[in-house]
């Protein structure tokens, strides 16, 4: 899509007051076929137009017994190790990076807390727990290969919580990383604090970092022109009020960090181009995944858990068929 033009879908005019009054109270039946059946996200999905091509299964890649580092193929979810199979990458395979890391919320805690009046538990899960030093190690590995197989002055954003942001932070400034930005994510419709001794947690960060020296860093991407039309013509701020994962959006199935729609295709609009190639290293249910494909972006996405794995290839392939057949 060419830059200068508008990314905004072509909205329907509202009906007025007045011609509604005039109308009869009998209300028409919907037009099934006219309603469209795949999610709506931040803009209307660039391929609608396109034939419908069934998204391949999860690739179990073993990075030890691959003689040599491989290009990954493009629209691919890889079944491993984020850090074992990103070591089996090419250099500068990819333009960007968008993912969403574990971030030790589970640390120490082994059941989850819940509360009589919520099905919600919080984050117990083993891949999130590590110790202080093990997590240290853990963020500074992986980020050291996302910045080896990314492009010099591509963008990586990195999504936290007070949990592990700090260190994130800490780790790109002992890289000596160029931070764009942190973008904050302001939930309006948060869960509340099931303990009642704090602040209701609200907000996540996203750290924008360019893949380069910060003394160096130059040329990298940022629609500014898209980011102010989304913005009803002002500049946009790095403030995001977007709600929670909608239910809509887990129908396949759930993960209990699951990024909403809107927020990814936001980023991904943001920071890359049509046919860029974007890696998300920690692929969980495939959101980042899904918005590169609804944008003609090349993905790539890591997860470990194999039914994750099919949590994420389902999701895409369904939603893909919807926006291209139906």
């Amino acid at each position: 899509m060419p830059r200068n033009q508008s990314i905004i879908r072509k909205l329907e005019p509202e009906t007025s007051t007045s011609t509604l009054k005039k109308k009869t109270r009998r209300k028409a039946k919907p037009n099934v076929s006219l309603v469209p059946q795949y999610v709506q996200g931040q803009v209307e999905p660039y391929d609608l137009h396109e034939p419908y091509e069934p998204v391949a299964k999860p690739l179990v890649f073993n990075a030890r017994k691959s003689q040599k580092q491989v290009i990954p193929i493009g629209n691919q979810i890889y079944q491993g190790d984020a850090i074992e199979t990103l070591q089996g990458f090419a250099d500068n395979s990819f333009d960007c990076c968008i993912t969403d890391p574990p971030y030790n919320i589970a640390r120490g805690n082994k059941k989850g807390l819940s509360w009589a009046f919520s099905n919600h538990v919080t984050m117990h899960e083993k891949w999130d727990s590590y110790s202080t030093d093990d997590f240290e190690r853990f963020c500074a590995a992986w980020m050291s290969e996302i910045c080896r197989v990314v492009k010099p002055n591509g963008n990586i954003f990195i999504f936290g919580s007070y949990h592990n942001i700090y260190t994130v932070g800490a780790i790109a400034t002992r890289m000596e990383l160029k931070i764009l930005n942190s973008i904050i994510w302001a939930k309006p419709n948060a869960q509340p604090n099931i303990t009642c001794r704090m602040f209701t947690e609200s907000t996540e960060q996203v750290v924008w970092i360019c893949n380069n020296h910060f003394k160096k860093a130059t040329k990298w991407t940022y629609n500014y022109d898209h980011m102010k039309e989304l913005n009803g013509g002002k500049q946009m701020r790095n403030y995001w009020e977007i709600p929670v994962t909608p239910k809509r959006e887990k129908v396949d199935g759930k993960h209990p960090a699951q990024k909403p729609l809107k927020l990814m295709e936001r980023l991904v609009l943001a920071g890359t181009d049509t046919g860029d190639r974007v890696i998300d290293c920690f692929g969980g249910s495939g959101s980042t995944l899904l918005a590169c494909d609804r944008l003609e972006r090349r993905w790539v996405g890591i997860e470990r858990d194999p039914e994750y794995c099919k949590l994420a290839h389902k999701r895409i392939d369904r939603e893909r068929k919807q926006r291209r057949l139906l």
